[in-house]
């Protein structure tokens, strides 16, 4: 028999020694005192080097103060801006025209004529009294040649807006303080915006002005504000959001009496969610104004475009203060050039300021002349 093998034994493998990982230590820790990280100091670069190194003070910046701006000058800016106020509202000018210039002027021609101005938001009232002056002087002029018609419907709507009324912005108080201007209107026609360019139209005609932001409810509307202020170097009497009007108010011309300011402008709150609490903030602010002296102006601020619904919010605020002229912003869009008429005509004053545009300098004083010259056209 012959012997059997023995089994084959089983190798025995040693793994070779484990390198330390991340975060392992080498060796078995010993216990040693330990020094936090901030007690280690470091060399200093002239330990270092063995070279003294100066040591520089921090450069602090200067605060950068905003540029002025030069508005350009107010007189005859309507006319300069006459191309883009004719634009849109050509449609008016150039439809009665074409209607007065038919051979028969039957009922049907006269009820377009008609048609033609209530659809440009001149009002019922003020279309009636158009169309019946232009019915008699067309029948006496009997021929009607291009320029006579022309002619009798440039005078005949300077007639109904009227050229002797005062458009002058009252901004001088008639004593030693300031004028003071009220601006009101609901939020979204662009006050807090026209406060800004009204401001640019003082600086440019030479006046010093105070800005008070008392639009407190509005979000960013004092930042808005102020950053028109600065471009023209006008200081802004801003307070807390949500703070009180009235205050903020009193402030901004107490800052302008200090200051020997020619004009203090205050941009109002144009919430329209209950008459009442519009006519109690209002009738403060105005108050608490005249404490310091006379309201010199009270400007209501419309969009030209929202036509019969502007007329609705100008009573409402003609109910609130005693409104003594009107800017029609945004003239330059789909705006009809008649609401230059209803509007005077429902509140009974004048439009002083209209605006034809985004830019700074589009806020221009309302010229009867220019502005009928761009509705019919040359």
């Amino acid at each position: 028999m012959g012997v059997a093998s023995a089994p084959p034994s089983t190798p025995t493998i040693t793994a070779p020694p484990a390198e330390p990982r991340v975060g392992d230590e080498a060796e078995t820790p010993r216990d040693e005192p330990r020094r936090p990280l901030d007690d280690v100091g470091l060399p200093t670069a002239e330990e270092a080097t063995g070279t003294p190194v100066a040591v520089e003070d921090p450069v602090v910046a200067e605060p950068v103060a905003p540029e002025i701006e030069i508005p350009e000058p107010t007189a005859g800016r309507l006319v300069r801006l006459r191309a883009r106020l004719a634009r849109s509202q050509n449609s008016l000018g150039k439809g009665l025209l074409t209607l007065l210039s038919r051979e028969h002027l039957d009922e049907d021609t006269w009820e377009e004529i008609e048609d033609t101005l209530l659809t440009a938001d001149v009002g019922v009232a003020p279309t009636q009294e158009l169309v019946e002056r232009l019915r008699e002087r067309v029948k006496v002029l009997g021929t009607r040649t291009p320029q006579e018609l022309r002619t009798l419907l440039r005078e005949e709507l300077l007639a109904l807006i009227g050229t002797e009324a005062d458009r002058a912005v009252r901004t001088e108080s008639g004593t030693d303080t300031p004028g003071v201007v009220m601006v009101v209107g609901v939020n979204g026609t662009g006050k807090t915006t026209t406060t800004g360019k009204l401001a640019r139209v003082l600086v440019a005609d030479g006046r010093s002005v105070v800005l008070g932001a008392a639009d407190t409810f509005r979000a960013a509307a004092a930042d808005q504000l102020q950053t028109w202020g600065e471009r023209v170097g006008a200081r802004t009497v801003r307070g807390p959001e949500g703070g009180d009007p009235a205050s903020i108010a009193f402030d901004a011309v107490k800052e302008g009496i200090a200051e020997g300011a020619d004009v203090v402008l205050v941009d109002t709150a144009g919430r329209l969610h209950t008459k009442t609490g519009l006519m109690d903030e209002l009738g403060k602010v105005k108050r608490v104004v005249e404490k310091h002296g006379p309201l010199d102006e009270v400007l209501l601020v419309l969009d030209a475009t929202t036509g019969q619904n502007g007329l609705v919010q100008a009573r409402v605020f003609a109910e609130v203060v005693d409104i003594t002229g009107i800017v029609l912003t945004k003239l330059d869009g789909t705006a009809k050039g008649g609401i230059v008429i209803a509007v005077q005509r429902e509140l009974g004053v004048p439009v002083k300021l209209v605006g034809l545009g985004e830019g700074a300098d589009d806020l221009a004083p309302f010229e009867p002349e220019a502005f009928v010259d761009a509705l019919i056209g040359d």
